[in-house]
């Protein structure tokens, strides 16, 4: 007769926590009823489970989403960029300091070339008949941004197949969680060997009923915790082959909630929206925004770019800011609230020929209406682009499209073949938004202060310093 085992698994759930009761409260009864029949059941999670845009996870630093993990019952996590890069190196290496269960994280070492304190490159599981199983993690590799941090993150496939081999040689299962995304996990299931199982995160897939690839069943959940993944393995007991590996996913919208998760997600997000209570100033005015026209606020921001990367100039989409501020206290909440997007400035070296391309499209009525999806930015449309040290002349033209006359960079006109250091935000270094930054090899990042702390350092200050 064979045995089942049974693994839950979730990813990017990204501190949407509508559904997070219901997951409890799924693992939990699943799991009493597994050990009443003698089988065993496991919950991985894949990364960036947390997201600063939330309020809890915003004024616990991440801290409350681990306690949230070890009601649950996580057996094993890796981290997504989530947690890799939208935290100091302090704060991500607090983020589990509470942790009931092992991180895993195989490609992420200190400056010294040491993994941090908190991170193993595999585990060991073993079911009550003796199956073993071997679990590994990597992230994706944002080297650029890891090392503004002070992280070395290095090609995961640079030590997965010794790593998997490894495993394969005292184990009956092995399993790999994954930040990479979709095509990654592709090319690890036709490349490397011996792995079982892939759990999937990072491009928020929804499969189904995952991808068997070259005998290793892939799986990912999509988003936010909308689905509960699910895996069904069969296997002797006896010999512990494994015979069958089934994929699925758990829609949770009809699942009874977890009286005690629902309890601790509201003790946490009270306790974060306390921290976010800190005055950070009191406004004599109102600061309005608007994402279709020039606007105070994305001025403000613009010149806080500018300012703190200490550039003489700079360039923000307006969209960044997603509400006005009315006169009177200012607290981190606010600030939060209106900026909640885990967005970093750049430094980039521009040619005049290039910056005349950039505020061209920038100006343009597809880039300010353009709804946006992802790239760390959690609000509606670009907006219009604002600007500091750069002066722009412009013409509407009858097809309401904008004609540049003139750009001044710092009160002299722009010259073509002139470099100039300009601030910007890391979501303009993705191809899709601005190709000559994105091709730019000059590209500084810098991190980890988020444009929310460069407005409250700003507002500190006084807006008109």
């Amino acid at each position: 007769m064979l045995n089942t085992l049974k693994i839950y698994h979730t990813n990017d759930v990204h501190s949407h926590f509508e559904f997070w009761p219901r997951i409890v409260k799924q693992i939990h009864t699943e799991r009493r009823e597994a050990s009443a029949k003698g089988h065993s059941l496991f919950y991985f999670d894949c990364g960036d489970f947390m997201d600063r845009a939330n309020p809890l996870t915003e004024g616990t630093l991440g801290q409350g989403n681990t306690l949230l993990l070890n009601q649950a019952g996580a057996d094993a996590v890796t981290i997504g960029n989530n947690e890799g890069i939208t935290l100091t190196k302090e704060e991500l290496n607090a983020l589990y300091t509470q942790a009931d269960f092992p991180i895993l994280a195989a490609n992420l070492f200190d400056e010294n070339g040491e993994r941090p304190h908190w991170a193993k490159v595999t585990e060991v599981f073993t079911t009550g008949d003796g199956l073993r199983i071997g679990v590994a993690g990597v992230t994706v590799a944002f080297q650029a941004f890891y090392h503004s941090l002070g992280w070395q993150v290095e090609d995961p496939f640079k030590y997965l197949p010794e790593i998997i081999a490894e495993l394969r040689k005292n184990c009956d299962l092995v399993v790999v969680l994954s930040h990479l995304g979709l095509n990654f996990d592709e090319r690890m299931a036709q490349e490397i060997k011996g792995i079982d199982l892939i759990l999937g995160a990072h491009t928020h897939h929804v499969l189904p009923e995952g991808k068997m690839i070259n005998g290793t069943l892939v799986a990912q959940t999509g988003k936010f915790g909308v689905y509960l993944g699910e895996i069904n393995i069969e296997y002797e007991p006896a010999t512990k082959k494994i015979t069958s590996k089934r994929a699925g996913l758990i829609d949770l919208s009809d699942k009874a909630e977890d009286s005690g998760g629902a309890e601790l997600l509201l003790e946490l997000k009270q306790r974060g929206e306390k921290v976010l209570e800190t005055e950070v100033a009191i406004l004599q005015e109102p600061l309005h925004i608007s994402w279709y026209e020039s606007s105070p606020f994305a001025q403000l921001m613009a010149d806080a770019l500018k300012e703190w990367s200490k550039t003489s100039y700079s360039m923000v989409n307006s969209g960044i800011i997603l509400e006005s501020l009315p006169a009177g206290r200012v607290t981190k909440g606010d600030l939060h609230r209106i900026c909640p997007h885990p967005i970093n400035p750049c430094i980039v070296d521009l040619t005049g020929d290039e910056i005349k391309e950039i505020v061209q499209a920038g100006l343009s009525l597809e880039m300010i209406h353009r709804e946006v999806r992802g790239f760390g930015f959690r609000g509606k449309v670009m907006g219009r682009m604002a600007f500091s040290g750069i002066r722009v002349e412009e013409t509407m033209l009858d097809d309401q499209q904008v004609h540049l006359r003139r750009i001044w960079m710092n009160g002299e006109p722009v010259k073509d073949e002139q470099v100039y250091k300009v601030t910007v935000i890391d979501m303009f270094t993705f191809g899709k938004f601005y190709p000559t930054i994105a091709r730019n090899k000059t590209k500084r990042f810098m991190l980890p202060e988020t444009l929310r702390d460069l407005l409250e350092w700003k507002l500190r200050m006084g807006i008109g310093q």
